[in-house]
């Protein structure tokens, strides 16, 4: 029995397949996190998701920004970009079940390894929050993406304000500080100020701000937080931050981690790769 964490997809179900030979990953035996963006920009995302359904309960997903930008393209909320790749997706025969299972999916996941916590999420987690108010806020939106009244959650998802955390935050505005910090943050002001313009690496963090898990008095540091989003970043292995957004879709690579627990409490770790070809051409 294994556990894998998995970086972003981005619709290149011929990577993933690839992936999964190499780790020789069994849904009867192993489980599979997908750290979001399972969709998009790459060429085979209908095909992505049926993968992962036919996984079952081995295949543990969380909603990256393209995988809520692709339910909003299914409402109507939104037009199709120039860069979108989910046009056949949502023709297809199996499009009502696909979005439907992916609906379901939550923002957050926690698992204890060893006597470790790891969180899970796309992109990151406000200084403010500990792990199990992570998983609570996400729970907030999940329920609004299942309710029969889903549409009107999109129609007021976009936005990048209010811009940071406050707990007498309600209705939309709460929502949405809860979905741009878990799938589209990259840098925060030491007060927990998300800002939204830049995606550079470390080297290009805008004046005053710092990569989210940089921030002072971030509450979930004793915990591992393991996430994707920032390719541009890539791998970072630290004892409290694991970054698996590898770049796949850009021709890098689609990545791995085996987790398993240490003696003595901790968590080990294995990186596994496989090679990408480009689906699309950084800055395009």
């Amino acid at each position: 029995m294994a556990m894998y964490l998995i970086g972003d997809v981005q619709g290149c179900d011929s990577a993933l397949e690839r992936l999964t030979r190499t780790i020789d990953f069994s849904p009867s035996r192993d489980t599979i996190y997908l750290l979001g963006d399972l969709v998009n920009r790459g060429p085979e995302s209908a095909a992505v998701l049926r993968r992962l359904m036919a996984y079952g309960a081995s295949a543990r997903c969380v909603l990256g920004n393209h995988d809520l930008h692709l339910l909003a393209l299914s409402y109507g909320v939104r037009k199709p970009g120039r860069k979108d790749t989910v046009n056949e997706l949502l023709r297809g025969n199996d499009a009502p079940a696909l979005l439907h299972w992916l609906r379901q999916q939550p923002l957050a996941l926690m698992e204890t390894i060893g006597e470790k916590k790891l969180l899970m999420v796309h992109a990151g987690v406000l200084p403010a929050w500990t792990a199990i108010k992570t998983i609570a806020l996400a729970g907030e939106v999940e329920a609004a993406l299942q309710a029969p009244e889903a549409r009107s959650f999109f129609t007021q998802m976009y936005g990048n304000g209010p811009n940071r955390w406050s707990e007498s935050l309600q209705g939309s505005e709460r929502l949405r500080v809860i979905v741009n910090a878990l799938t589209r943050m990259r840098f925060v002001s030491a007060d927990g100020e998300m800002e939204f313009e830049h995606s550079g690496g470390l080297s290009k963090a805008p004046q005053g701000y710092l990569p989210w898990f940089a921030a002072p008095d971030r509450q979930t540091a004793e915990e591992v937080v393991a996430f994707g989003h920032w390719s541009s970043l890539g791998w970072l292995d630290r004892p409290d931050v694991l970054s698996l957004d590898t770049g796949c879709v850009w021709g890098g690579c689609l990545s791995a981690l085996r987790v398993t627990a240490a003696i003595g409490g901790g968590m080990d770790t294995e990186l596994i790769q496989v090679k990408c070809e480009a689906s699309q051409q950084i800055g395009e």
